[in-house]
């Protein structure tokens, strides 16, 4: 991939459309799915940064791909998420719970998990809390989203009953003073993050209100 006659923009676009299609089917993460991708596109282990697509090029051909492909599946996956994310939002509202990843966005589909970040002064009293739920989570760490080191993170599968399928539920613990600036939205107005309110008018516009009663 180093001849002057490929076009880097081409071999981007390429590498973007199957990372797509990986995250869409396969339920791969951005990460996971550009490295596979870049192997299938380029024939190569490793590809220059030059090469790879951004995440926000990446999202955009999820976008595309279940239009095409799950347009009669997909948007009733994502009200279910949502409708869920929003009911654990608002069990967990004494510490500031807000909603971030696919679910957000509006490309979770069949293989996503949900993802919340609460914002509180004392991250073990929403361990307490689940434990007093008897909910039996597993323990792990996710990069901070400004950079700053790892936080630690709650992980469970989650069905309201038994004739549901499980769905992978992740609550990042942030401090309070974390939350500042952190639901500012980026260049194109996008926020990265939103709170329970934003995400019940989510679910209002796509016709999924019902489905939080």
């Amino acid at each position: 991939m180093t001849r002057k006659s490929v076009d880097p923009q081409r071999v981007r676009e390429e590498i973007a459309i199957a990372a797509a299609r990986l995250i869409a089917e396969e339920g791969l993460d951005y990460s996971s799915a550009k490295r596979k991708a870049a192997r299938q596109v380029v024939g190569q282990a490793r590809v220059a940064g030059e090469w790879l697509p951004d995440n926000d090029q990446i999202e955009e051909e999820i976008r595309e791909y279940q239009s095409l492909f799950q347009s009669d599946s997909q948007p009733a996956v994502l009200r279910r998420l949502r409708a869920i994310a929003l009911d654990w939002m608002k069990r967990l509202a004494p510490f500031n719970p807000y909603v971030t990843g696919a679910v957000l966005n509006g490309t979770a589909g069949e293989h996503s998990d949900i993802h919340l970040q609460v914002f509180c002064d004392n991250a073990k009293e929403v361990a307490i809390y689940l434990l007093n739920a008897n909910v039996q989570y597993d323990v792990s760490e996710t990069r901070h989203f400004g950079g700053r080191g790892a936080v630690e993170t709650l992980s469970f599968l989650w069905r309201a009953s038994r004739a549901e399928e499980p769905v992978g539920m992740h609550i990042a613990l942030y401090d309070t003073d974390d939350l500042r600036g952190a639901v500012r939205a980026d260049a194109r107005g996008r926020a990265a993050r939103a709170n329970a309110e934003t995400l019940e008018a989510l679910l209002a516009e796509d016709g999924g209100a019902s489905l939080t009663s």
